[in-house]
């Protein structure tokens, strides 16, 4: 690829790039990155990669095939890294070279609904359970009314749809669903793929979403940036706290106020804090700690770092909310840039 010299950028991306710890040389040539995973964050990576592009020339190819599909293309060591919206378990790290997981931004899982007449609507944790388990079948079902008192809830079967694809985001929602729901972690559990007994599967969120948004009586968890772009409203979910909450920059960024480990891997699902939205979550891209895999260069693995740099930065996190995100907290980025500067290419570090 041609190089393309931006001084003005490129001094900016120097700077950007010492701020966040650690820093590599800009002056290298144009690089070609290819990711491939979770479509939940797609919308901020998106922006990201267009503006990362713009420092030095690089060009980041992103496929939105779902989570389980990106850590599959990276286990076959066909990607420079993969997204995912479910943190590799120690069974599937055992199964796979090290790898190093990087938390990019943190977002929500909506209920999303197509209700005629229904502009507010609250659930709970049980409720949702017994909807997408098929033993809340109507609309009008009392526990819904009781939830939602004075709302004319129509009188029509509930028609949950779910992802037909292996996807984080359905490993969030049912992460979520164990947790708050014995029934449901007993017969389902949580998982990239779960048999869900009722309803309708769509692919990708993008595919979730739409179904939604052209079918009545239906109720589908989807990430908050895909119900917000088609317009489809979304339910309050109450808390651990009791309390109904909408998905915020504020209440999801409530949910990661407890301890992170080292390694980043964690769920924050539930939490147990005042104003949290309940189904909040890390999303993470994964790379290999050995850098010298299927012919890839010094110079790619050197792009590789600079672009989750980038992502790091605060220039980036503040684009978290402009596209109904959250930005990670500080100890979230602080924790990533240690866990890259163990990155090696042929056993070597490549941060200093």
């Amino acid at each position: 690829m041609k190089k393309i010299f931006l001084p003005f950028l490129t001094m900016a991306m120097g700077l950007v790039m010492t701020a966040c710890g650690g820093a590599t040389e800009t002056s290298r040539e144009a690089q070609e990155l290819s990711g491939a995973g979770a479509t939940f964050p797609q919308p901020f990576y998106n922006v990201v990669f267009e503006q990362f592009g713009q420092v030095n020339g690089d060009a980041i190819a992103y496929g939105g095939i779902g989570s389980g599909g990106g850590v599959r293309n990276l286990r076959d060591k066909i990607v420079d890294f993969a997204g995912s919206d479910a943190f590799l378990s120690d069974k599937e790290m055992s199964e796979m070279d090290a790898v190093v997981h990087v938390p990019t931004c943190m977002g929500a899982v909506v209920l999303a609904y197509n209700l005629d007449g229904v502009k507010d609507l609250k659930l709970s944790g049980e409720v949702i359970a017994d909807i997408f388990a098929g033993e809340i079948k109507m609309w009008n079902d009392a526990r819904l009314a009781e939830l939602n008192p004075g709302v004319a809830l129509p009188a029509e079967a509930i028609i949950p749809v779910f992802r037909s694809d292996g996807s984080g985001t359905t490993f969030v929602f049912t992460d979520y669903l164990t947790k708050v729901s014995q029934n449901w972690a007993n017969k389902f559990g949580a998982g990239k793929s779960v048999n869900f007994p009722t309803g309708q599967a769509a692919k990708g969120n993008p595919g979730v979403a739409g179904v939604i948004k052209q079918t009545k009586n239906t109720i589908g968890y989807v990430g908050s940036e895909y119900a917000f772009a088609q317009k489809i409203s979304y339910a309050s979910i109450q808390n651990a706290k009791g309390e109904f909450v909408l998905p915020t920059a504020e209440s999801i960024s409530a949910a990661a106020s407890g301890e992170i480990p080292a390694d980043t891997r964690c769920s924050i699902t539930n939490a147990d804090a005042p104003g949290a939205y309940p189904i909040s979550t890390f999303t993470w891209m994964i790379i290999y700690k050995e850098q010298h895999y299927a012919d890839r260069s010094h110079e790619q693995a050197v792009a590789t770092l600079d672009l989750l740099q980038y992502i790091l930065s605060d220039e980036a996190q503040k684009i978290t909310a402009e596209v109904h995100y959250a930005p990670l907290p500080a100890k979230a980025k602080e924790l990533s840039i240690e866990n890259l500067k163990t990155v090696t290419y042929d056993g070597a570090t490549i941060l200093k």
